[in-house]
């Protein structure tokens, strides 16, 4: 796993550096990624740490940047992208603003809320293959929705890579949370990234995802597998996110119970709009789910 403290060169054109906020959902901390030398763009740099940005800044003296690239408005990634802007003057390009999958229904509080950046502003708005250039190197917009709705990844040619933010990645699963994300979405992006070719993936945490065709098959897999195991439990009698998250989710790490309980949410919420579920009211995480 990559380790805070220095700027790594993980390839000729790719450097990384990993901010200093290690924890269950960020392992050993966001990745920012260098890409270039002398011209350079640096893709989400990051939480507001002034430590992990001022570090940052040391490791490009004498370099400039020429552009700001951010894949998702989560705190743990895009607001760096100020204070990085208001040290160099360069643009922050990529994502949207902020947006949920859907509107909150009523009685409901967002899980994820407090992880949401509602202050990002782009300078300029990628959309599928918008692309922006540098010396020896281009980056083209991915969309890929569902760990967040906004969410790119952004392909890098030169590198024969992707870079794919939070939405695959090899260290763990992704959070899929409603009404912050979409499993239907989520699903959908993983189907678009197998028509891909890439050698490899650098994610927003964790290490490299080495064969990402392969890799990316498995995670579909992995997850109708999950949605599988869901609609047994209901089958079972399980009717509350609670009793399903203790029923699949055996020997999880107890502070992973709140991600766990999100992930079934999103299916739960897909399996009732496809008809495959039913719930007492609108699917809620309170709800009480049954087998359609």
């Amino acid at each position: 796993m990559p380790q805070p403290g220095h700027l790594e060169q993980v390839s000729p054109l790719i450097r990384r550096r990993v901010a200093g906020n290690r924890g269950p959902f960020t392992a050993t901390g966001t990745c920012t990624y260098v890409v270039g030398h002398g011209r350079v763009a640096v893709i989400d740099p990051g939480p507001d740490d002034p430590a992990h940005l001022d570090a940052l800044l040391g490791d490009l003296a004498g370099e400039t940047v020429d552009a700001i690239l951010v894949t998702h408005t989560h705190r743990d990634h895009s607001p760096g992208a100020r204070r990085l802007k208001a040290a160099t003057g360069a643009p922050i390009l990529g994502c949207g603003p902020h947006r949920p999958a859907r509107p909150l229904l009523a009685g409901e509080i967002p899980a994820l809320d407090a992880s949401a950046d509602r202050e990002h502003h782009s300078d300029r708005e990628m959309a599928e293959g918008d692309t922006v250039t540098g010396p020896g190197w281009t980056l083209s917009a991915v969309p890929t929705p569902g760990h967040t709705m906004n969410h790119l990844a952004f392909a890098f040619p030169e590198g024969d890579a992707l870079f794919s933010g939070d939405h695959v990645m090899a260290w763990s699963t992704t959070v899929v949370a409603p009404p912050d994300g979409q499993m239907r979405a989520y699903m959908e992006s993983l189907d678009a990234l197998r028509t891909r070719s890439d050698a490899v993936y650098w994610p927003g945490h964790g290490g490299p995802v080495r064969d990402p065709a392969r890799f990316v098959r498995g995670l579909a897999g992995h997850r109708r597998q999950r949605e599988a195991g869901i609609r047994a439990r209901l089958a079972a009698g399980d009717a509350r996110i609670a009793e399903i998250v203790a029923a699949v989710y055996q020997g999880l790490d107890p502070r992973l119970r709140g991600a766990a309980a999100l992930s079934v949410f999103a299916h739960l919420e897909d399996l009732v709009s496809r008809g495959l579920a039913t719930c007492d009211g609108p699917p809620l995480l309170d709800s009480r789910y049954g087998p359609a």
